[in-house]
């Protein structure tokens, strides 16, 4: 067993190993949304709602934190990718999951120590069939393992009208495509 495959993830570096970066500000979002911070904005945007930090909820990662603060004006997935603080953690993130050897620079992509990973964590975690009974990290854990499929069963109403899915969003980015920020989403200045 590679030492790699011990360390501990957290559903957003999982996502961004398996779908990359749009993948990784999916489970950021939801993560928000679950602790009553975000909402669903106009024309597909999302937007800020509430304080983020709670006494009672684990401690936010720094990309989530990121996105809450990116989230001051309402954002599709594409104007989120693009503000900066979120850029910045994006790559941080990538920066540790890569010097953890979960992840390549060149080419961009997973090495086998993270499909094996990857797969072992979908073993231990299938989906399942209806999402009664599942607790808020359960359900940032299941969106980062599969991706749409998972986001449907799951938050299927917030992820449609945030722009996460169906026209023009997707958790689904290969990796062999560019990290760069394609996805789509309208834009609106809604207030906070």
């Amino acid at each position: 067993m590679s030492a790699t495959t011990t360390i501990p993830l957290r559903p957003h570096e999982m996502a961004l190993i398996r779908g990359g970066p749009r993948a990784a500000l999916t489970v950021a979002v939801l993560d928000l949304h679950l602790r009553s911070a975000a909402e669903a904005g106009r024309a597909g945007t999302m937007r800020a709602c509430g304080p983020a930090e709670r006494a009672d909820l684990p401690p936010l990662p720094a990309l989530t934190k990121a996105v809450h603060g990116a989230l001051y004006r309402a954002a599709g997935m594409r104007q989120l990718l693009d503000r900066q603080g979120v850029r910045r953690a994006l790559a941080d993130l990538r920066g540790d999951l890569t010097a953890a050897g979960l992840l390549r620079a060149f080419p961009p992509g997973r090495p086998r120590a993270a499909r094996r990973a990857l797969k072992d964590l979908r073993a231990r975690h299938p989906l399942p069939v209806r999402r009664s009974g599942l607790s808020a990290e359960d359900k940032l854990l299941l969106v980062a393992l599969y991706g749409d499929e998972a986001l449907t069963l799951l938050a299927r109403r917030f992820a449609q009208e945030a722009g996460l899915m169906g026209r023009g969003g997707t958790t689904e980015l290969e990796l062999r495509q560019s990290w760069g920020g394609s996805g789509g989403g309208g834009f609106s200045c809604g207030t906070v």
